[in-house]
């Protein structure tokens, strides 16, 4: 019995009990509300629902509780359920009923924990989307980890998912990496705005060997020559560096292609004739406090040229033409000002405002030895992807990344993360799995198979029962952490999977030694085991992160 089951009984017996009073029954929330107790010792479960409904239907509480408890030990699977305190029930489930969640694990596989919560919906998810001028920054790096990591679990509850990099190939940060190039290539210094590092030297002197001459050119040619180049080279530098990080994209959008194609234009003037575009000093303003946003927005500047605010919306209105039904924005910490410009354009566009949901990714940095680690190798000042994959790898770096929240500060810590103790996270939740892996492998060499029909009633350890449900756990948090957008929920509760199937390892043993033979016992254990495994491989996998058959 899983706590959806469970979820499904109780208020399925609600119902029997609101009816035998005459009462409508619609006053019952749906889904019914099950969590585990903090106390172990309260029961497997408990619900809140009698202090939710019992005033509604002329009830007590605890009389409430009391009828609810009554029809639902009625159920097979159901060994006790008792009321608590002002209301609460807590259930206690037989052990074969809860372990039939280990079977369910090991029937579903690689899609145990999936769902079909956002089945139907078509979402643009992007993330990333770093200016071409440098390599990814720490910030860049958090949203890689995390908008990788969301894109999987949104997808695990049925989404349709197109990942996507907004690609900045347009604006004044182009004009300064364009400029810093070309000083580099001549040996002088670095403009007083522009972009320093080993990686500018380097990509100057690959223009220089595609094309000799291109500092002889004519200015405006030798300007583009090293844009065209230069960008090609540090957008390659970009997606390959990505890539090794395990996040790729269904979709590389360039921003120059807005204004070369002309859809630009053709939005500002679709928001001129709306009447949601007004002139105003030299100006064109999309009226976008009539949207909720703090103050109205220069779309058109009085020089004629398109502000950035005129490609965001350009921008939105191509996805949603494309048929997206919900747009995720990933941004940076500087960023909090677009969710309502955004928003604003969406509905200016004639979209409803919540097609647009923006996260905001605060800031990351790395700490050695208990201090700021400030310089990067290749990039002068910036620290970048490749630095904190070189000094933890990319599994350690993910995982850390997850494991937060993105709506606050990260400091990363180096020396714990290159640790092969249970104090690092990433190894404490990998280590688990490999354990689990050599269970089986340990078994495979005595000839014992995971048997899918052992008797999990045996299953009566506190630690095993404690297992058993944080197994069944799985699939709510992957609801929660998809409905949230928030990955970190995963990585925590891999932890508490790791630690709960730890304290379960130290206490049963799993395989016979010596000359003992397999008990039902032990196939039991081992099925436990599979479904442990089972279920961390298949947390670690969306988040991108390996799940090592040794350590």
């Amino acid at each position: 019995m899983t706590p959806a089951v469970l979820a499904d009984l109780v208020r399925s017996s609600a119902v029997q009990v609101l009816s035998a009073r005459g009462i409508d029954h619609a006053v019952l929330p749906d889904p019914v509300t099950i969590e585990r107790p903090r106390n172990p010792g309260h029961g497997d479960y408990a619900t809140n629902l009698a202090l939710q409904v019992a005033k509604k239907a002329g009830m007590t509480s605890r009389e409430f509780a009391q009828a609810l408890a009554d029809e639902v030990v009625k159920a097979d699977g159901v060994a006790s359920a008792e009321v608590a305190g002002p209301g609460f029930l807590n259930f206690r489930l037989a052990a074969d009923a809860q372990g039939e969640q280990v079977r369910q694990v090991l029937a579903a596989g690689e899609r145990y924990g999936f769902g079909d919560t956002l089945a139907g919906r078509r979402i643009n998810l992007e993330f990333v989307s770093a200016n071409p001028t440098g390599p990814v920054h720490l910030g860049g790096t958090r949203w890689a980890a995390v908008g990788d990591a969301l894109g999987r679990i949104l997808a695990a509850q049925g989404a349709d998912v197109t990942r996507e990099y907004y690609f900045n190939d347009a604006g004044a940060q182009i004009d300064r990496f364009v400029r810093s190039l070309i000083a580099a290539a001549k040996g002088d210094p670095v403009p007083e705005d522009g972009y320093a590092g080993a990686y500018i030297t380097d990509i100057a002197a690959e223009v220089l060997r595609q094309e000799p001459s291109a500092l002889s050119l004519p200015e405006a040619e030798r300007r583009e020559t090293f844009r065209r180049i230069g960008i090609e080279l540090m957008f390659h530098e970009i997606k390959k560096s990505l890539h090794e990080f395990g996040t790729d994209f269904d979709v590389f959008f360039h921003e120059g292609s807005l204004h070369d194609s002309g859809a630009v234009a053709r939005a500002v003037e679709e928001l001129k004739e709306s009447g949601r575009l007004y002139h105003s000093d030299g100006a064109w303003w999309l009226r976008s406090t009539e949207f909720g946003d703090d103050k109205d927005r220069v779309v058109i500047k009085s020089d004629g040229d398109p502000a950035y605010i005129a490609g965001d919306i350009a921008y939105l209105h191509d996805k949603m033409s494309r048929g997206f039904d919900l747009c995720i924005y990933m941004l940076g910490a500087d960023h909090h000002g677009y969710i309502a410009r955004l928003k604003a354009a969406a509905a200016a566009m004639g979209h409803d405002p919540a097609v647009v949901e923006v996260l905001i990714g605060q800031l990351v940095n790395l700490v050695s030895d208990g201090k700021p680690v400030r310089m990067s190798k290749r990039s002068g000042t910036v620290i970048t992807m490749e630095d904190l994959v070189e000094a933890v790898g990319v599994d350690a770096a993910r995982y850390e990344l997850c494991r937060y929240s993105v709506d606050s500060g990260l400091d990363v810590d180096l020396d714990l993360l290159r640790k092969h103790s249970n104090d690092n996270p990433v190894y404490y939740v990998q280590y688990a799995h490999a354990r689990l892996a050599s269970v089986q492998r340990n078994a495979a060499d005595l000839g014992l198979e995971l048997d899918v029909n052992a008797d999990l009633g045996l299953l009566t350890l506190p630690r095993e029962g404690d297992l058993i449900r944080t197994i069944g756990e799985f699939p709510k948090v992957l609801r929660k952490a998809a409905e949230l957008r928030e990955p970190h929920r995963l990585a925590r509760y891999l932890e508490s999977l790791a630690s709960a199937f730890h304290k379960f390892y130290d206490v049963a043993r799993v395989l016979p030694q010596g000359d003992e033979e397999a008990t039902p016992l032990t196939f039991a254990r081992l099925a436990l085991c599979g479904s442990a495994r089972q279920v961390l491989a298949n947390g670690l996998g969306l988040l991108g992160v390996s799940a090592p058959e040794r350590m």
